[in-house]
């Protein structure tokens, strides 16, 4: 058992190495493509969210269409307090993400009140308050003319204006956050969201608060989408309210439902498999079909989301996850069988020398 830990320990290990080694050593492989660095800047803005999501909803099961509302709060408040109240940027996001975790706590305690989809209905409701204010506060948020001259985030003094030197300080974050979404899933938190999501009156018999935990649990998901919105916000230095609608929000679920909810990489999976496809359809519709409108990619991301729900309700990551353990299960037997098959041929020639 010690040994079979050990290997899993190194294996785990050698699967972070080669992460970091990615991380670091890729856009070198791909400098000069600006295209593809962007593409891949906003996958990791996207992964912060899903993997928010994916800890509020894999593991306490509780559905959110209101994220982007945060993704918002993120951006403006580092927009406006760098902009216009000259705050150094790192300090804007943490005051963003502290306002998102605010405004999750305010929220989240009549609507956890709520259950199955009387919640979902109401984070939606919550999501419609949100961009309306973000539309109609034009003094902050500059309305739907959008917010100009967002500053770009230093870093010991340097101004990250390049892809290359965005791309790091996103992708810091993104493996920041999983690894801290991984410890919270191993500790005594992560084991009472998993109790709350199998049987809330299970999990209360057994004495754990579960309004306490899924407040906590939307608070995180609130902070993970603050940043990245802050992230996004310095990035591209304009916003506009219809950045964090409705349908971002939607969005933002269907990455979860893509990648996944049996662990942590569900969220960057999912993001990863969204923008992809979303890149994808940019360059094909007009190709196949010259008349179509930009709905269509609500039509297409609205299927898929469908045809997951139906035959793979576990994303990607679970979908992989099984396919592994049948495989483990399948070498495992035949294994057994094979060792079997040589001892009864040991005994049968063993016995006729006899």
């Amino acid at each position: 058992m010690e040994r079979d830990e050990r290997i899993k320990g190194g294996r785990r290990r050698l699967v972070l190495l080669v992460l970091v080694a990615a991380w670091l050593g890729f856009p070198w492989l791909v400098a000069g493509n600006n295209y593809l660095l962007s593409t891949l800047i906003i996958i990791g803005v996207y992964a912060l969210v899903s993997t928010g999501m994916t800890l509020l909803m894999g593991y306490a099961g509780q559905i959110s269409l209101g994220q982007a509302a945060f993704y918002g709060v993120g951006a403006y408040t580092s927009a406006y307090l760098t902009a216009h109240a000259g705050w150094p940027p790192w300090l804007a996001m943490a005051v963003g993400a502290v306002l998102a975790a605010l405004v999750a706590f305010v929220v989240g305690i009549p609507v956890f009140r709520l259950r199955e989809h009387y919640l979902a209905l109401a984070t939606l409701g919550f999501g419609v308050i949100m961009f309306t204010l973000f539309k109609e506060w034009e003094a902050i948020t500059g309305g739907l003319n959008g917010f100009f001259g967002i500053p770009p985030i230093s870093v010991l003094g340097m101004s990250l204006q390049t892809d290359i030197q965005f791309y790091y300080l996103v992708w810091l974050f993104v493996l920041a956050g999983l690894w801290f979404a991984h410890n919270i899933v191993r500790s005594r938190v992560g084991r009472a969201l998993r109790a709350i999501h199998g049987s809330e009156v299970a999990a209360s018999s057994l004495g754990v608060n579960i309004t306490k935990y899924k407040l906590q649990i939307f608070m995180l998901s609130a902070m993970y989408a603050s940043v990245a919105g802050s992230l996004y916000a310095h990035y591209v230095t304009f916003i506009n309210p219809d950045l964090f609608g409705i349908v971002p929000s939607i969005y933002f679920l269907i990455m979860v439902v893509i990648g996944g909810t049996a662990g942590v990489w569900g969220g960057l999976v999912g993001a990863a498999v969204y923008v992809c496809l979303g890149e994808w359809l940019k360059a094909v519709v007009p190709i196949l079909m010259p008349d179509a409108g930009g709905e269509f990619e609500i039509v297409f991301f609205g299927l898929l989301l469908i045809i997951m729900l139906i035959y793979m309700p576990s994303g990607l990551t679970g979908a992989v996850q099984k396919g592994m353990k049948r495989f483990r299960t399948t070498a495992g037997s035949q294994t057994g069988t094979t060792a079997t098959t040589e001892r009864h041929e040991a005994r049968s020639i063993g016995g006729g020398h006899g």
